[in-house]
């Protein structure tokens, strides 16, 4: 039982001090005052926020074929240490996930995992945009979407395919938007910043061009398409029109794109909307080159009113990790992408704390939303749902190093900043996926002792 947080769930409009009673696996009250059972394990939660596990319809797990940068194993425990209770991998593995063969295996390798992973398949087979994948195969298997991610689909054709088969198997055609012959040589967003560091640039044209083919494509078929990673004003608008026209439509924005700009390449460590900057960073930065790029303020500013205006369905974290080899100082040799499992909630919270969200919206667009548009477990608290919890001290600080991240890849422009926002406690399906060390110890400290120490998910990083 938690007892004393305040207890945030869009799902049932609660957002204020209530306990929790977990059982079997399910939650089983919620309320002001739920009566204790004999000999529950009570865990003081007082000073903090108790929400719905959060939910990640876009992590890449590089599993199979890259381990030195992320397995299932070690995304599902910094998925965990950052709040989130279910986490859909991308398929941009070696070999990639274009067989009912390989989600089921990945599948079956998961269920022992402390959180919940589905797989996306493919659109197309070995992700080359030419023709279409065994998606009605994948789909029996478990996949939850498909998605050539990474990579535009090349063929419109396919595309078309691929979308008239998501009206019949109720899962989305999850889209990269980027035109290769605009983008490629770019490693940032083409504008002033990339003029100033005399770096080849990737115009906002390069997304918005393909999204324009997307969207029609969907309008055609009236399949579900789900737009990943949305970085441009232009392209919300494209969206927005695309909505009110009647289209089945979801679209997805990073904490990244939310928060940071192209200004953050040139090591100008400065959040969008808010005057003053951290310390400076490396210039170039590797660890800002991210695909699609970050943009300038204006796009970050205008992502922020899609989410208040419903143009925007959820926030994704689209982490990305690289070993540090693969991200030189050279940028036309670095890859592209950051982690964010880790680093989504305290990112949020900046949003939180300067008034562009509440704390039961950051709740609602990385939990409540993600669930329940695709059909995953959790995004409730209400009593018969899963007990799929996370518990957080929205004022927390902490220092992004090395030694704090759960990732095996540390690839964020963030490290050595401290940020406030912190995960205390994850539970997945009623187990404590993830206890955060200093809140084991003070609950065992408590009068009423919770002794949460028998759980081998801590927060001490391994060595």
């Amino acid at each position: 039982m938690l007892r004393g947080g305040r207890l945030v769930d869009p799902s049932q409009g609660i957002d204020g001090e209530a306990d929790l009673l977990v059982a079997d696996g399910q939650v089983r009250a919620v309320g002001g005052r739920v009566p204790e059972p004999s000999g529950a394990t009570v865990i003081d939660a007082a000073g903090l926020v108790v929400a719905p596990g959060f939910v990640d319809v876009h992590a890449h797990l590089r599993d199979p074929g890259f381990p030195e940068k992320e397995t299932l194993e070690t995304g599902s425990v910094a998925a965990a240490a950052g709040g989130f209770t279910t986490i859909c991998c991308m398929p941009n593995t070696m070999p990639p996930l274009d067989t009912p063969e390989r989600i089921r295996e990945l599948v079956e390798r998961a269920r022992s995992l402390p959180v919940r992973i589905f797989p996306i398949g493919t659109i197309s087979r070995g992700r080359r945009g030419e023709e279409l994948a065994d998606l009605v195969g994948m789909a029996e298997a478990g996949a939850i979407g498909f998605s050539d991610d990474g990579d535009s689909t090349r063929s419109a054709r396919v595309m078309r395919q691929a979308l008239q088969l998501s009206r019949l198997l109720g899962r989305p055609i999850m889209v990269h938007c980027e035109d290769p012959t605009l983008s490629a040589g770019g490693v940032m967003h083409e504008g002033g910043v990339s003029q100033q560091l005399g770096l080849p640039g990737i115009p906002a044209a390069a997304e918005e061009i393909v999204l324009a083919r997307d969207l029609e494509l969907a309008r055609l078929t009236g399949g579900w398409l789900h737009v990943l990673h949305l970085t441009t004003a232009r392209g919300l608008m494209l969206v927005r029109r695309a909505k009110r026209e009647g289209n089945r439509v979801t679209v997805e924005v990073t904490p990244h794109h939310l928060l940071m700009t192209d200004e953050w390449v040139a090591g100008i460590r400065r959040f969008a909307g808010e005057m003053k900057p951290f310390p400076a960073g490396p210039c170039p930065d590797p660890n800002a080159k991210v695909n699609p790029p970050l943009r300038p303020e204006a796009d970050a500013l205008a992502l922020r009113a899609g989410l208040r205006d419903g143009t925007i369905d959820l926030i994704a974290t689209d982490h990305a990790p690289h070993h540090e080899q693969d991200k030189p100082p050279v940028l036309e040799r670095a890859a592209f992408g950051m982690i964010g499992l880790e680093l989504a909630l305290p990112l949020l919270l900046r949003l939180v704390r300067t008034g562009a969200l509440t704390v039961s919206e950051l709740v609602e667009f990385l939990s409540c939303r993600p669930a329940t548009l695709f059909g995953l477990p959790g995004g409730t608290l209400r009593p018969g749902s899963p007990a799929d919890v996370v518990v957080f001290d929205p004022e927390e600080p902490w220092q992004v190093t090395r030694a704090t991240l759960r990732s095996r890849s540390a690839n964020t422009p963030l490290l050595g900043l401290t940020l406030r926002g912190r995960v205390r406690l994850t539970i997945v399906g009623g187990k404590v996926a993830y206890v955060d060390t200093a809140f084991a110890d003070r609950c065992t400290r408590s009068g009423r002792r919770a002794d949460l120490s028998g759980y081998s998910i801590r927060s001490t990083p391994p060595g």
